[in-house]
């Protein structure tokens, strides 16, 4: 048995792994993915974590990952099919193994929810992004394009308007879900162009995204597209032991607190409003923290 079981090897649980590790205490990380450092691998270049300039996603992560390997925190690659709360934390493995702990930090993530369109998976990185704050910057004096209605979508169209050439608003609605300051504000840059009651049906190009169609039947010549209509978090493994959100997110303030006591959440699978990798890698070492004071303070015996 462990003292802390670590889910995911993301940046969050890669750090909370490596504050435990480092406080004494005989941490194990599981992550089903080989080699798997998170969604920060999806990310084309990465320019706004400290310390690094314009490192790719892919180098980011495995940095991270050599420097937690190196500490000695053994990890385990194998899936994760259930957790069990008996006087311990129990983790089910598709292998057969059960894995026990005295506490866990959950930190499995989310995934960003895709368009489902024709194209997609072949210009994810080549042209699309999920993250305007990540890959923005790549896209400086360029056209692009924001997919949703919700508050993520007018904010990254907010933040791209001040880098790129244009920016073309696109929603399925008339209306938005978002804060209607932000729409307004919008609405006076001369290079963002709304799109209402339309979505894109399909993208192309060659070896790189070159452009859209929308359903509408118009054809637009882009650079970057950037989708935003939201994020699932896999969060269902441990819903009989958390509170969530009406989107599913575990709620948890920045300790990574959850209602069961020895069960910790770390990154972008918690509530919050800022999901990047600093904020991942901060949340793996409050959650540490909090395990640790747990072991400290409220374990039996």
């Amino acid at each position: 048995m462990y003292e802390t079981a670590v889910i995911g090897s993301g940046p969050a649980g890669l750090n909370a792994a490596l504050y435990l590790k480092r406080a004494g205490k005989d941490v194990i990380i599981i992550e089903k993915e080989y080699e798997g450092a998170g969604q920060i691998t999806q990310s084309i270049c990465v320019g706004n974590y400290l310390g690094f300039q314009d490192v790719s996603g892919a180098e980011l992560g495995e940095y991270f990952r050599q420097h937690v390997f190196a500490s000695g925190v053994p990890v385990l690659e194998d899936e994760v099919t259930g957790i069990i709360h008996k006087d311990i934390w129990q983790a089910v493995l598709a292998s057969g193994k059960i894995i026990g702990a005295e506490t866990l930090i959950y930190a499995a993530g989310a995934v960003p929810r895709e368009l489902g369109i024709p194209g997609e998976k072949t210009y994810r990185g080549k042209g699309i992004s999920y993250c305007a704050y990540c890959d923005g910057s790549l896209f400086r004096g360029k056209d692009t394009a924001v997919i949703g209605g919700g508050d993520t979508a007018l904010d990254d169209a907010l933040y791209l308007s001040g880098l790129c050439r244009k920016v073309y608003l696109i929603h399925r609605r008339e209306e938005f879900r978002g804060n209607n300051a932000i729409v307004e504000s919008l609405r006076k840059r001369k290079n963002v162009e709304f799109l209402l009651k339309t979505s894109v049906r399909e993208v192309y190009g060659q070896g790189r995204l070159e452009g859209i169609f929308l359903d509408d039947g118009r054809k637009i010549r882009l650079n970057g597209l950037f989708v935003a209509i939201g994020s699932i978090p896999r969060s269902d493994m441990i819903k009989d032991y958390v509170q969530r959100d009406e989107n599913g997110y575990v709620i948890a303030g920045e300790d990574g607190i959850t209602v069961s006591p020895g069960l910790f959440v770390a990154g972008d699978v918690r509530t919050k409003k800022l999901r990047q990798v600093i904020t991942a890698v901060s949340d793996g070492a409050n959650a540490a923290a909090s395990a640790i004071q747990y072991m400290k303070f409220c374990r039996k015996g």
